[in-house]
């Protein structure tokens, strides 16, 4: 097996053996403090990873910069729309009704949001591990550190999708199953976009530029929403510092795997 497909099955176990147990452990326990820390966390490593690395990489290996932002245009307004769809698709069950529901009918959106939920997680981990393929067949510092900005925000995420799950019915175990069960689609992806990508190097820069749009509209548009709601200062002191944390953790990172590489 090649290394760049080895680290991208290594990192995709990691992240699934580090955020799964974490996530279930914060969820189970409703540690929402701990949660809000991962996301200010999750911002800064998020941000600086498409930024500061992915970005520059793929105009390194273009050429074309004008081209690449127009790819990073049409994912930023691909994400809003897909987005949009799926805001749209839950509100549709709530119009009209004056929120006069017949008995079992919350129950009964719970497990419909349930599925939504699984099937958009599944679809989000097949993206990220066509990703990690791509970044390790970059380079190998690339990889990891996009490992780590995706574990970041899986974190959080996972705590989000357990949350819902249960509410939605499903037992702990079943959910927990659930979660193992996008692991291994992201495995199944990696191994799908290394074999794409090994042989049309070509299309690499373009799935780097599509995850950094990823990246960037959820950073902006779901996380920092949530984070903006606590409006005290006590509240933002410690944000504003994870956030700088996570950027300072991608930097050190990349300033010692360039170092050694």
């Amino acid at each position: 097996m090649d290394s760049p497909l080895l680290f991208s099955l290594i990192g995709i176990f990691c992240i699934g053996a580090i955020s799964i147990p974490l996530a279930a452990l914060l969820s189970f326990s409703f540690l929402s403090k701990m949660i809000e820390l991962m996301i200010s966390l999750s911002v800064g490593m998020m941000l600086s990873t498409s930024l500061l690395h992915a970005l520059p990489e793929a105009a390194e290996m273009f050429g074309e910069p004008d081209r690449l932002f127009a790819t990073l245009l049409v994912g930023l307004l691909g994400f809003f729309l897909l987005e949009k769809l799926a805001i749209m698709r839950h509100s549709h069950h709530h119009e009209h009704d004056g929120h006069h529901h017949e008995h079992g009918h919350d129950r009964h959106e719970a497990g419909a949001s349930g599925w939504m939920i699984l099937v958009g997680h599944g679809f989000h981990s097949f993206t990220d591990g066509i990703l990690i393929a791509a970044a390790f067949l970059t380079n190998p510092y690339l990889g990891l550190i996009t490992c780590l900005a995706i574990l970041a925000h899986e974190i959080p995420n996972q705590v989000g999708d357990f949350i819902v799950l249960l509410n939605a019915g499903f037992s702990k175990r079943r959910a927990l199953a659930y979660s193992l069960c996008n692991t291994i689609s992201a495995a199944i992806a990696s191994v799908i976009g290394y074999c794409t990508l090994e042989k049309s190097h070509a299309l690499i820069p373009y799935v780097l530029t599509l995850a950094s749009a990823g990246f960037i509209y959820i950073a902006l548009s779901d996380l920092m929403p949530q984070m903006q709601q606590r409006t005290k200062l006590r509240d933002t002191i410690p944000q504003v510092i994870l956030v700088a944390v996570g950027i300072g953790i991608i930097f050190c990172l990349t300033h010692l795997l360039h170092h050694h590489h």
